[in-house]
């Protein structure tokens, strides 16, 4: 891997880790909520998320805002959100920060 692949991958994460999920405060990365960021030869990125809940009623708001935000990373040509509930999300998934914030240590 190249350095100014690490660099975009770097950004992207940095970036994911501004949204949040509007009921819980802690972003959707420490959550645990992105299963998979793939960026190919030409800056296309597909990320495979999940939600705390299938019946998220911040489902659609949670993606687009992710979707935008790793679109405004420099360099970055598309962004294909793909929503996954296999394996479903639990409270192991949580980073330890998260886990602080929220209690759980």
């Amino acid at each position: 891997m190249d350095n100014e692949f690490l660099q975009t991958e770097e950004a992207i994460v940095a970036m994911i880790k501004t949204v949040y999920d509007p009921e819980i405060p802690v972003n959707v990365y420490d959550l645990g909520l992105i299963y998979n960021i793939e960026v190919d030869d030409e800056k296309n990125v597909v990320i495979d998320m999940t939600l705390t809940a299938p019946n998220c009623p911040a489902a659609d708001f949670i993606m687009e805002d992710v979707r935008m935000k790793v679109e405004s990373v420099e360099g970055v040509k598309s962004v294909l959100i793909n929503l996954v509930f296999e394996p479903e999300w639990n409270k192991d998934m949580l980073s330890e920060e998260a886990k602080l914030e929220l209690g759980f240590l």
